[in-house]
């Protein structure tokens, strides 16, 4: 069933389809090591919510059928590296020649048990995509307390030291979401300033800047509703509205997978527990041309997505058009 037009999105976009899909977007669950006020996952120390190892080898089963036209695995959580299983899953990718992308909130890499992790994820090649909301201590600390900007900075340093951000090397990308219920600056300024703070104050190098919208959805929405700033928020989302942005929104060539095997158009409608429409919803019953023309399952969060230059789980669609 077709549930888009139930939204003022689906009525300004019109029907959205899928074209093929090259990417699978892998969450291994909402168990992390932070409790982050604009996670719309909500996710914390406490979720018990976590993919086994059983469901990751379905994964692969998918990427052994050569006719999917899969090309690469984006893995998030959570925090990924807090699943018992990801480095025996990374091993698999590797050895099939994927391109393996991992999403770190970076304070999990200094964790008990995780003091080798960056060295590993550099040996086989995974590229990262780092959350740094802020390069100033005071604003991270708003949103993620304790210490964990000083942790995120040593943890850099660190992957710094490996050889990540050089430019023949894996790519170290910093992920940016604003401070508050504003839409985000161009990317491409926001990159040069980050470059040249983050050199200056703490000798750090990095290879680009993923500039991401807060979604009106999870934790970030609860915090809008706490301060009464929820229909002014999704208002402005609306009124930023770009069509342009549609042919390139990331649910258009990937699917999203949770914890449990089930098949989402992104990790925002994971969240909204919005599986895909295409039949068969978990990844044992994987068909790439029923997914490669499905109907995308959209709301009025899809709006986050499509604001001004557009955001992606790669950053502004301005910027990577």
């Amino acid at each position: 069933m077709n549930r888009e037009n139930r939204s003022a999105f689906g009525k300004m976009s019109g029907p959205l389809k899928s074209f093929r899909v090259e990417r699978i977007q892998v969450n291994l669950g909402r168990l992390c090591n932070l409790s982050c006020n604009h996670c719309h996952l909500a996710a914390s120390p406490e979720a018990e919510d976590i993919m086994p190892w059983p469901v990751m080898q379905e994964i692969l089963k998918v990427i052994d059928r050569k006719d999917n036209g899969i090309k690469s695995i984006d893995i998030t959580g959570g925090a990924p590296e807090l699943n018992p299983n990801v480095r025996a899953l990374i091993e698999q990718l590797c050895l099939r020649n994927m391109n393996v992308l991992l999403r770190t909130n970076l304070v999990a890499l200094l964790e008990p048990g995780q003091e080798d992790l960056a060295e590993y994820l550099f040996a086989c090649k995974v590229n990262l995509a780092a959350s740094l909301p802020c390069y100033m201590e005071e604003n991270i600390r708003v949103q993620r307390g304790g210490t964990v900007f000083e942790k995120s900075i040593a943890a850099l340093k660190k992957l710094n030291r490996l050889g990540y951000g050089e430019e023949t090397q894996p790519a170290l990308d910093l992920v940016y979401n604003p401070g508050g219920p504003f839409l985000p600056g161009d990317q491409e300024e926001l990159e040069s300033l980050y470059r040249y703070e983050m050199k200056k104050r703490y000798g750090l190098s990095f290879s680009r800047l993923l500039v991401l919208t807060n979604m009106p959805i999870g934790r970030f929405k609860e915090l809008l509703i706490v301060n009464g700033g929820l229909n002014d928020y999704l208002l402005l989302l609306k009124q930023a509205y770009n069509r342009g942005n549609l042919s390139q929104l990331m649910c258009r060539n990937q699917v999203s997978m949770g914890w449990d095997g089930r098949l989402y158009d992104c990790d925002f409608n994971l969240a909204l527990d919005l599986p895909i429409d295409a039949g068969d919803t978990h990844i044992t019953g994987f068909n790439s041309q029923a997914l490669s023309s499905r109907h995308i399952i959209t709301g009025d969060h899809c709006f986050g997505c499509t604001a001004g230059a557009g955001s992606s789980c790669g950053g502004s669609l301005k910027a990577s058009g």
